[in-house]
């Protein structure tokens, strides 16, 4: 028998409970993990909260990332006793997820947890840590140097935003940390961000298609309008990495900074990333990333309350990154 937090079908009386099921429940897969910890992010707000056609078949466990230890596995790769880290893969949507005291997936979508993180640490980083060492590691292919200038994060308050704005000012770039929450400003600065502005400053459609030149990076979770008013104001060879769209999916904008500034867009996808790529990033993760900043913007729950905050964190009200211990 192992515990698990069950999304029913959104329309019954009781959407969401906490239940008892047999190892026979557990999906097709050929490693079986025992689950210390998974996170909540936005898609697990959605999918928990009637599943904005996320999900395919009820009922379901969510949770699209976990850390554990390996009980079972007819993989090879993997040996009883491995810690691993699963990010991903459409896990916690078409598969079931971490929200859960066992899982069972493919041996190919696990990696090996980093010497010096605890399964703990490796949730406090999570999808959303991933996604924002998987942005700044693009943006250093595209050649973003300390020296070119100051690197934006918006929705910094949020799980990508903090862990980017931490990992960034630990290599040495002069963070600008844009939120719509002023409590989160000393947060914010306490990450290592050397500005932190206002969320409105992007908020009404750009007059030209280029602003005067300010930012030479930026790592972007908003999207939309936000996202468009970023491209016209990014330095000739910069480059912005987009990693969400918390502020709508369309960009109404002009190939124009493209053409003559040079700016690149970068796309980055942490749900396919290939498994060479993943393994660097969370060795990276357990190297740039300072652990005592990580624990500041962590917040441990039960599975009892990922019902409740996975509506808070749809609503833009969660501050960092919030750690479910699943034994607890």
């Amino acid at each position: 028998m192992f515990r698990a937090l069950v999304v029913e079908d959104p329309s019954s009386e009781q959407p969401t409970q906490i239940r008892q099921l047999d190892d026979s429940s557990l999906p097709a897969g050929d490693v079986t993990v025992a689950v210390e910890y998974t996170t909540i992010n936005y898609k697990d707000g959605l999918v928990i909260n009637g599943g904005n056609g996320l999900v395919k078949r009820y009922p379901h466990v969510p949770g699209i990332d976990f850390a554990g230890t390996v009980l079972e596995s007819e993989n090879p790769a993997w040996k009883a006793g491995d810690k691993v880290i699963l990010t991903g893969w459409r896990v916690g949507e078409l598969y079931w997820g971490g929200c859960a005291s066992k899982a069972r997936v493919n041996a190919d979508w696990l990696v090996a947890l980093p010497r010096g993180l605890s399964t703990r640490q490796a949730m406090a980083i999570g999808t959303a840590g991933f996604t924002a060492m998987l942005a700044v590691m693009a943006l250093e292919h595209q050649g973003m140097q300390v020296s070119a200038g100051e690197v934006l994060v918006t929705g910094a308050a949020g799980g990508v935003g903090s862990v980017a704005t931490a990992i960034l000012a630990n290599l040495g770039y002069r963070v600008v940390a844009s939120s719509g929450r002023q409590a989160s400003y000393a947060y914010l600065k306490s990450l290592g961000a050397a500005e932190v502005i206002d969320r409105s400053c992007f908020a009404d459609p750009a007059k030209r298609p280029m602003e005067a030149e300010r930012w030479a990076a930026c790592i972007d979770s908003v999207g939309g309008n936000t996202l468009a008013r970023i491209l016209a104001q990014t330095r000739s060879g910069g480059a912005v990495a987009a990693v969400g769209l918390a502020g709508g999916s369309r960009l109404e904008h002009t190939v124009i900074p493209f053409l003559l500034r040079g700016v690149s867009l970068l796309g980055i996808d942490s749900v396919m990333c290939p498994l060479q790529r993943r393994q660097i990033a969370w060795d990276r993760l357990a190297k740039d990333l300072p652990l005592a900043r990580l624990e500041s913007m962590t917040q441990e729950v039960t599975l009892e309350d990922v019902p409740r905050l996975s509506q808070e964190i749809l609503k833009g009200q969660v501050q960092g990154r919030l750690v479910v211990n699943v034994g607890a």
